[in-house]
């Protein structure tokens, strides 16, 4: 088969499973709905307590779902491709930590207690992180390099760890509330935070697109990447950005929900190629799949009560990536 009709008939999968995971959250739960009586609620509105719970409850938690998986998968492709680093994902740069200390400074010091308050400085403490790094590694010779790209963000991260233990030492009351979002899950989230979000996963979107190309030739060695004409540091300033803004708004929804920005690139790249123009679409539709799939497993597995989806990823996610290694087909 030619590359370019496998692709569209992987992609067309890849659309396929994403509808399928879509209709596995809205029919599984505590309440086990049928996929008919999902379609009735969604298309003809239906006023049972079915209908109710569908519309008020699992739409809401689906479509931040969809949002979160698209959103750290991206990310998790593009800091693959700037670092060119096999095993980066968004907790590289100290995004996702910068995140946690946003939302534990706000429970312990700015009396913030509710979902949608937490949003706002999470994503502050994701971007501030994530300039950190920037700005560490582009001190000294040679500019922001992969090599010190992952070791400033290994530090920033080490010291945003012991800042955000600091704080749940000192305030002990804070530690309940914190280690809830800290787990990583699409539980109770409304429609309120889907508003707060989107204009971010937005400008995000836009930004890694934007780089598509940059990344298949920085993939070549950077040397290689200027001399077909690509501003090397112009690549990795709006690929980061974009990671950054993307991470920030995911993490902030959701919690740090592990494993899809390091699994799901080397899965899209395994299925499409190397290609970011295939890789990046595609990963935006695999993301939201180990979500919502890892998500509905999750409330099934010990009922009535729920695994969180920031669990669940991890123990889905393993064997794919185990699978890739052994077929030697992890892309660097």
């Amino acid at each position: 088969m030619r590359v370019p009709v496998r692709r569209a008939v992987v992609m067309t999968a890849a659309v396929v499973a994403l509808l399928l995971a879509v209709l596995l959250s809205l029919a599984v739960g505590a309440r086990a709905i049928a996929p008919s009586a999902v379609l009735d609620a969604l298309l003809h509105g239906g006023h049972s307590d079915s209908a109710e719970v569908v519309r008020e409850m699992r739409v809401p938690r689906t479509v931040i779902g969809l949002m979160v998986g698209a959103a750290l998968a991206l990310a998790g492709t593009v800091l693959q491709g700037i670092t060119r680093n096999p095993i980066a994902d968004p907790g590289i740069l100290g995004i996702s930590q910068g995140a946690s200390v946003g939302v534990v400074t706000a429970i312990a010091f700015a009396g913030v207690h509710t979902l949608t308050g937490y949003v706002w400085y999470a994503f502050v403490g994701a971007a501030l992180a994530s300039v950190a790094v920037y700005a560490i590694a582009a001190s000294g010779r040679g500019g922001a390099t992969p090599v010190k790209l992952a070791l400033g963000g290994a530090a920033i991260n080490a010291l945003l760890v012991s800042v955000t233990t600091a704080i749940l030492t000192t305030k002990a009351s804070a530690l309940d509330e914190f280690r809830f979002w800290q787990v990583g899950s699409i539980a109770g989230r409304d429609s309120e935070v889907v508003g707060q979000i989107w204009p971010f996963l937005l400008v995000g979107v836009v930004l890694v697109l934007a780089v598509a190309r940059g990344l298949d030739a920085l993939a070549l060695g950077e040397d290689v990447a200027k001399g077909l004409g690509q501003n090397v540091a112009a690549v990795r300033i709006v690929g980061g950005l974009g990671a950054t803004v993307l991470t920030g708004a995911g993490v902030a929804a959701a919690g740090p929900i592990a494993f899809i920005g390091l699994a799901v690139p080397h899965i899209a790249r395994a299925v499409v190629g190397s290609d970011h123009r295939w890789v990046l679409p595609m990963a935006a539709l695999l993301g939201p799949v180990m979500l919502l799939v890892s998500d509905a497993v999750g409330r099934i597995v010990f009922p009535p009560s729920e695994v969180p989806a920031g669990v669940m990823t991890a123990l889905i996610g393993v064997p794919f990536l185990v699978a890739l290694v052994r077929r030697k087909v992890v892309a660097a």
